[in-house]
């Protein structure tokens, strides 16, 4: 739906943007990644048109960009927006308007909204009389009603509690199937590996790495599986096929840590364990987290 082709941008001195590319797949959930500064929050007002960059190309759905274009776009900034005298329902029919729904629309689909978040009693209070969770609430609203076909979400669940985090999450998944391409810029690297296709990290204004979560998970694993059994005594190392470098044992039942050999594959790592006098409960792979990915290629870079 998006890319962004080679896009630098600089203030001054200081460069936010060396020769960024990026793919944002339609109708997924796209994470922009990367620590304060790195150049996320210049490429999504690039992408909004709100800056623009010093060369390289922007194209929406396969042609350059417009101001027009913008108007499909729902986008919540990390730096709220709301006008804290303003009363709340006539804030929300007014972001309503900008995106060019008419009077009557607006007022069905806030509505709407307003319902499912039970929130309907805040329709005549001002903003300052609000919570930053309960203002959050609001400002996700006016993001989201004019049905935008993509969604730039800015630290969505910063405010939040738990609950409210997993009530955000739920609908970003929603308007994900209901067919909204969704760009989510996060510190929270839970809600990637929970919500996103497909991630971008970004560090010192160039790409480190890009492609699908799954996919850069297992590229940084170290092919180690998680065994849990149920045996008289620990699970012996098979040469050539896999090594046990540890083995918890509690009563009798084992979990216990196996290194793969590279040239070995699960199947035979699988026979051989039957082979030996144990029940296995359960066998998984351990992939690392992506906070731990995060962490390491930008200790890398530093």
């Amino acid at each position: 739906m998006i890319r962004c082709a080679d896009v630098c941008k600089s203030f001054g001195e200081k460069t936010a943007l060396d020769h960024v590319s990026v793919d944002i797949p339609k109708g997924k959930i796209f994470g922009l990644l990367g620590p304060n500064g790195a150049g996320k929050t210049t490429l999504i007002r690039i992408i909004n048109r709100i800056t623009i960059p010093n060369s390289g190309t922007i194209l929406f759905d396969g042609r350059p960009i417009t101001q027009q274009d913008v108007q499909k776009i729902g986008y919540l900034p990390e730096e709220r927006g709301l006008y804290r005298k303003m009363k709340v329902g006539d804030q929300a029919m007014y972001f309503a308007r900008l995106k060019g729904m008419s009077a009557r629309d607006a007022a069905s689909e806030l509505k709407m909204w307003f319902e499912k978040f039970g929130i309907q009693s805040w329709w005549g209070k001002k903003v300052e009389e609000l919570s930053k969770g309960m203002a959050q609430k609001v400002q996700f609203i006016t993001t989201v009603v004019h049905r935008p076909s993509l969604l730039i979400l800015d630290e969505p669940f910063s405010g939040f509690d738990p609950v409210n985090a997993q009530v955000i999450r739920n609908e970003i998944l929603g308007l994900k199937a209901a067919g909204a391409t969704v760009v989510l810029s996060t510190h929270n690297m839970e809600s990637v590996e929970e919500l996103c296709d497909n991630i971008a990290l970004i560090n010192k204004s160039h790409v480190v790495i890009s492609g699908g979560v799954d996919g850069i998970r297992r590229k940084y694993g170290n092919n180690h599986i998680e065994l849990v059994y149920t045996a008289d005594a620990p699970v012996s190392s098979v040469p050539g096929i896999f090594r046990v470098l540890s083995d918890n044992d509690e009563s009798g039942r084992h979990t216990a840590v196996l290194a793969v050999d590279d040239a070995s594959d699960k199947t035979s790592v699988l026979r051989n364990l039957v082979s030996q006098p144990l029940v296995i409960n359960s066998y998984r792979e351990l992939v690392p987290r992506m906070n731990d990915i995060f962490i390491k290629l930008v200790t890398e870079e530093e």
